[in-house]
């Protein structure tokens, strides 16, 4: 199987609370994959599990079929090439645009040494690519600071994506988003995903509809439906649970 990532089985309890039921999931590489459903579902949990922040009590996860993340810390899994946002951003606010990018830069140098030396024509070269990807070239000599939520939001994806990840796991990107930004987010991780996997864990239907991708719907911890959100949102357990329309 070309799985990226493989989830099978996977349980994990807090105090006698079940946040994780025998969860099963599959990420193909290059896949652009929604996890939704209500509060308490295991979403957050499960991208713990997945990033090595909390170990399951049982079940496998595996990476590229043969690493198990079940050993693998916070900051083993990050050098796997697993990249997690989550949902507030986190850019330096001093910095200009710019300069959040080139410190994110995938490179072993210290910070001091990222900021002040000059930059090879190769980091500058991926520096404007980033910033072009994540729409902010008219913006980067702009303070953080002075971003709006959604820039910011991009920002940190743009840092995250210097970091070269294999696999991106985005949490609520969309919440506090103006309805423009929105619609901006999704084409951006549309665009992001195929050349590295991207996890959007989201509570907002038209963000999820707009991404037009698979969509996994956990509910108790464990998977309750699979498909597309057409699909899903046609499940009468679904509507019962998420949608209570």
């Amino acid at each position: 199987m070309s799985s990226q990532l493989y989830l099978s089985g996977v349980n994990r309890s807090f105090d006698g609370f079940k946040a994780i039921n025998n969860l099963s999931l599959i990420i193909e590489k290059g896949e652009l994959h929604a996890v939704i459903g209500p509060n308490g579902a295991g979403k957050t949990t499960m991208m713990d599990i997945i990033t090595g922040k909390t170990r399951p009590d049982s079940g496998e996860v595996f990476w590229n079929n043969d690493i198990d993340l079940t050993k693998v810390d916070e900051a083993g899994s990050a050098r796997l090439g697993i990249g997690r946002k989550f949902q507030k951003p986190t850019v330096f606010e001093t910095l200009t645009v710019e300069d959040n990018i080139a410190l994110a830069l995938k490179a072993d140098r210290g910070v001091f040494a990222t900021l002040f030396d000059r930059r090879s024509a190769d980091q500058q070269a991926e520096i404007d690519r980033l910033l072009e990807l994540v729409r902010l070239s008219a913006d980067r000599d702009r303070m953080a600071a002075d971003l709006s939520h959604g820039q910011k939001q991009w920002l940190e994806i743009g840092m995250l994506l210097a970091q070269d990840p294999e696999l991106l796991l985005v949490d609520e990107p969309a919440a506090g988003m103006t309805d423009a930004e929105t619609m901006r987010t999704a084409e951006l991780l549309r665009e992001i995903a195929g050349e590295r996997s991207v996890v959007v864990v989201e509570h907002d239907m038209e963000f999820v509809k707009a991404l037009n991708c698979k969509v996994t719907v956990l509910h108790q911890g464990s998977v309750l439906a699979e498909g597309s959100l057409e699909h899903v949102s046609a499940n009468p357990e679904v509507v019962e649970v998420y949608l209570g329309r």
